[in-house]
């Protein structure tokens, strides 16, 4: 049986990060179409790429994470965010969320949270 890989998008200032997250996930379940360093940049390429996965900074450049979560769950509701930050406070976490994003992984983070999260996040899909 053949699955439908999963399309995602990693949005982070930092291009190792952008990097790493793509290696982890890109496999026998995700497809990786794309990457943004900065929340602008973002919303243009969510548009005419369209992933249904996205994980998301939120300190950036030009328009910050919250902002950009907002704007993307305006152009598609049904995408699935995950934010990962190095801000680990719980007001950024719940704010992230009550925006609509679907989860919140701490930077650093191991290549299994990273993965747990993800699957988490798609188990409905």
């Amino acid at each position: 049986m053949n699955k439908k890989l999963i399309r995602f998008m990693v949005v982070d200032d930092s291009r190792i990060m952008r990097e790493q997250i793509e290696n982890i996930l890109q496999g026998e379940r995700f497809e990786f179409v794309g990457a943004a360093q900065d929340g602008l940049q973002a919303l243009h390429e969510f548009k005419s790429l369209r992933p249904k996965v996205v994980t998301m900074d939120l300190t950036m450049p030009k328009i910050d994470g919250t902002e950009t979560i907002r704007r993307m769950i305006k152009i598609d509701p049904s995408v699935r965010i995950l934010v990962i930050s190095a801000l680990k406070d719980k007001a950024t976490a719940l704010k992230s969320l009550r925006l609509g994003a679907y989860g919140f992984v701490a930077k650093p983070f191991s290549k299994q949270q990273l993965q747990s999260a993800v699957t988490k996040l798609v188990e409905n899909l």
